[in-house]
């Protein structure tokens, strides 16, 4: 929650970006995040650290939002003659509208036909579906190896995180996840399966995570930082 009915803005390199301020009662100290793709700045502080506090954080933190700001690269089009990746692996759209609609995907080339003002909406629908047939096919193969039930899927397009794992039993996953590597993904699945045993970021969580994934989760991690909004920026 907003300290008052309209976020505070700061200017950053000439531009007004607001500031989104969240009280939590269990934050300890105060944290920031700049948010490349929603041009704005989110806050999370303790409940009785006074608005004034946050900013005066934010203007020390100046170089380092610009920084953050300025890591968005440009929103990434779908359509033919551009380029999408599919696992990690970037594929050129090509389209002729007497080609079938269903879309071909091979030779680092996804193919189709129909009409092109729906192109791009073709292209989503069908890496949503197959984020939902790799992610709960990998979910059931973390879970096996676990000794845990296998979860509900909920496929989403979230801004703020990858992954999910609720104590209802359902594990939430970006779609946009179907675009990294798969080692990347593998990595977002397996550390969403651990919650199953471990709410939490203890050591005992690391080292089960640890034991199911089988790749470098830190390289995954590292991969997701340097790459995660440009993931973001495709069809926007």
């Amino acid at each position: 929650m907003s300290n008052s009915l309209s976020d505070p803005e700061v200017v950053i390199e000439g531009e007004s970006v607001p500031v989104r301020i969240r009280r939590n009662p269990r934050a300890k100290r105060i944290s920031m995040r700049a948010d490349a793709v929603k041009r704005e700045i989110r806050i999370t502080m303790p409940h009785y650290t006074p608005t004034n506090v946050a900013l005066d954080f934010v203007e020390k933190k100046r170089e380092w939002i610009a920084t953050r700001l300025n890591s968005a690269p440009d929103i990434a089009p779908i359509a033919p003659g551009s380029e999408i990746a599919v696992e990690g692996e970037s594929h050129l759209i090509e389209w002729r509208e007497e080609w079938p609609r269903s879309i071909r995907c091979g030779e680092g080339m996804l193919r189709l036909g129909g009409p092109r003002e729906s192109v791009e909406a073709r292209i989503l629908r069908w890496l949503k579906g197959e984020a939902r047939r790799i992610f709960t096919k990998e979910i059931a193969h973390y879970c096996d190896k676990a000794g845990e039930p296998v979860p509900r899927l909920s496929l989403g397009d979230p801004r703020s995180r990858w992954g999910s794992c609720s104590s209802r039993g359902t594990i939430s996953l970006s779609w946009r996840l179907i675009m990294a590597p798969a080692s990347v993904r593998r990595s977002v699945i397996a550390h969403e399966v651990a919650h199953m045993r471990h709410m939490n970021h203890s050591p005992d969580f690391y080292a089960w995570l640890d034991f199911l994934f089988e790749g470098n989760r830190k390289a995954a991690d590292q991969w997701l930082k340097m790459h995660g909004t440009g993931l973001q920026r495709v069809g926007r």
